[in-house]
């Protein structure tokens, strides 16, 4: 009984945010942590990085690496500052053309990881420094900046926007995305797909699973997230920029390895990563809390990926062992 729950790949990022949790609601005590709006606060920081480390980590375990996500989301919140505030367009059509635009470069990494055979971390590093160099180019060719504001509808402000007190409703896309990608994962054939396409790749291609398809259909779901993000970001800021999201390119894969996703594929789940990237935002917003130096977070980050690796090699021994 114990070993099967060990064996869970959610197990170590459930347990790592509660002690964590308690921890700073120890440490923050009657500093509003705790609260209502000390919640918010952190789900508002987990939820748009969680917006898209869900389809990292499916990604992670068929076996591949999507750095392109944070000069994406940045693109992305171009499209709509240039559409509506330079062309005067209705935000509504550039909400889609971010979409596609996002869409559009996750296929071009798909195709590019798929039929090159180039490892993926490089191919989607060399697309992250396209996608930001492009949009800064074109920025200042089109209008000579490279960040601008948003003029959005009501209806946008609402669905992308939209605030209960302190929580944001990025909190509610995260839940969506959470809830597609575990029903992906864990109740569809495609979940199976993945899984076998990440831990053996060629034992999946001869059992008729179609890898390349399932490769690419992953990375057009990141690009699409990382768009949803920027879009996101720029009607709730009012403002697009071509730097926005450059963080989440280290930060998604280390919350979902800290969620249990392995670096070799195969294993992971989608509750592991959401227990992960809400672990990221009690830590962001309990080291606020407590007043510390905020370049703390990058010590416990950086110690709980270590643990987060150690723990998950031990854990597939365990499993292959009992197998």
């Amino acid at each position: 009984m114990i070993k099967s729950i060990v064996r869970r790949p959610e197990t170590g990022a459930f347990a790592a945010f509660l002690l964590t949790y308690l921890f700073f609601a120890a440490a923050t005590s009657g500093n509003g942590f705790v609260s209502v709006n000390g919640t918010a606060g952190w789900m508002n920081l987990a939820a748009e990085l969680g917006i898209v480390a869900i389809p990292i980590g499916l990604l992670m375990i068929c076996g591949e690496f999507d750095l392109s996500i944070g000069s994406t989301v940045g693109a992305a919140s171009m499209i709509l500052a240039l559409g509506t505030n330079h062309f005067g367009l209705p935000i509504w059509p550039m909400v889609f053309l971010a979409l596609a635009g996002g869409a559009l470069i996750g296929l071009c990494n798909g195709l590019a990881v798929v039929k090159t055979k180039l490892p993926s971390f490089i191919v989607t590093l060399a697309t992250n420094f396209i996608v930001i160099g492009a949009t800064m180019g074109f920025s200042r060719l089109i209008a000579n900046v490279t960040s601008s504001s948003v003029i959005a509808s009501d209806s946008a402000k609402f669905v992308f926007a939209a605030r209960w007190g302190q929580a944001n409703i990025s909190i509610v896309w995260w839940v969506l995305v959470a809830l597609a990608g575990f029903w992906v994962l864990s109740r569809s054939v495609f979940g199976n797909w993945i899984y076998a396409t990440g831990g053996n790749l060629d034992a999946a291609r001869g059992a008729g699973v179609p890898v390349q398809r399932v490769k690419i259909s992953l990375f057009v779901a990141t690009g699409t997230a990382a768009a949803l993000v920027g879009i996101l970001q720029a009607v709730q800021w009012n403002s697009g920029n071509s730097t926005y999201g450059m963080g989440y390119v280290f930060q998604a894969p280390i919350v979902v390895v800290i969620g249990g996703v392995l670096l070799t594929g195969g294993y992971g789940s989608v509750v592991g990563v959401v227990f992960g990237t809400a672990l990221f935002g009690a830590i962001s917003s309990g080291i606020f809390y407590t007043g510390w130096n905020t370049d703390w977070i990058q010590l416990f980050l950086g110690v709980l990926l270590g643990i987060a690796v150690l723990a998950n090699n031990y854990v597939r021994r365990l499993a292959l062992s009992s197998s």
